[in-house]
């Protein structure tokens, strides 16, 4: 992410087509300078495969060597996709997150659910975690696997604002089309991810919570054309363009300021780019070479 910031990649907007009523598939092109690589993510969103128990992003990452042009790896999206998702997270919880946060609700209980509370564990000393989502049986079987799985307790909530009261992080995963969350519901000093929304169309939270926010993104060219949250306090003459105050590049390498005091709420929008998707797909290559596995196809 500082890379990116440095101006040291090529991430072209996303492309995106119908595929049908269900669903649409993306097109995530992108060059990175810093390991050396260029690719493409193909992955198809169908929101309702998780009825079938199958992940709403499927496809292909697609990893192509700087040199001579040679594609090098195909690797699986839905994997890369649900883990470089959550570790920016953490990146800008580290960032932007109180030394001291450790209250955390999650809104959502998928599968960028279970990867964000592995993400906030990583970063944070949690004390306390609650889940909410828009079935009380999901929220509960969230909680039953995953605090198995970590080893530590997870209240299910009915309610939204029963999930945040009190909380110093959030973590908004969820399908939500229209706000889930009001600003007057976020305590101060709260760190949020809001990740669940990608579209225009979409906003997991409201105006309020954006304009009493210090706004962070991914990618500010992304954002001004596909982060539903800031296009729509724009709209409503709420915000100016300067309220996106960095990328997360920026605050990692200490070109711009984070947070300020104990009391800010701060605010990261992510929605995902290429160069994300290139650098986990490099790792997980050098991973292979060095242990052995995987498929070599000669052509």
């Amino acid at each position: 992410m500082i890379a990116v910031s440095r101006g040291e990649a090529d991430i072209p907007l996303r492309g995106v087509t119908f595929a049908g009523p269900r669903g649409k598939l993306g097109n995530m092109p992108g060059y990175l300078a810093r390991p050396e690589c260029f690719g493409v993510k193909l992955v198809s969103l169908f929101p309702g495969n998780h009825a079938v128990g199958l992940s709403s992003h499927l496809g292909l990452v697609l990893l192509f060597e700087a040199e001579h042009g040679r594609p090098v790896a195909i690797m699986d999206a839905a994997e890369i996709t649900a883990i470089r998702t959550a570790a920016a997270s953490g990146l800008a919880t580290r960032c932007l997150a109180r030394d001291d946060a450790g209250d955390l609700a999650i809104l959502g209980a998928g599968e960028q659910a279970r990867g964000h509370l592995e993400a906030m564990l990583a970063v944070r000393p949690i004390r306390r975690a609650r889940v909410w989502s828009r079935t009380m049986a999901s929220a509960a079987a969230f909680a039953a696997d995953q605090g198995h799985r970590h080893g530590i307790v997870i209240e299910p909530m009915e309610a939204v604002r029963d999930a945040v009261v009190g909380a110093d992080l959030i973590c908004a995963v969820s399908t939500a089309r229209a706000p889930i969350l009001p600003g007057d519901w976020i305590e101060p000093g709260c760190h949020l991810n809001v990740v669940g929304s990608s579209i225009p169309a979409a906003a997991e939270i409201d105006t309020a919570a954006v304009v009493k926010s210090r706004f962070f993104v991914d990618l500010r060219a992304s954002t001004i054309h596909e982060g539903g949250e800031y296009l729509t306090a724009l709209a409503a003459g709420a915000i100016t363009p300067d309220h996106i105050l960095a990328e997360i590049g920026e605050v990692a390498s200490g070109a711009r300021p984070g947070r300020l005091g104990p009391d800010d709420i701060t605010l990261y929008k992510s929605l995902g780019i290429a160069a994300q998707d290139l650098a986990s797909a490099y790792f997980l290559l050098e991973q292979a070479r060095a242990q052995g596995v995987g498929q070599t196809i000669d052509f």
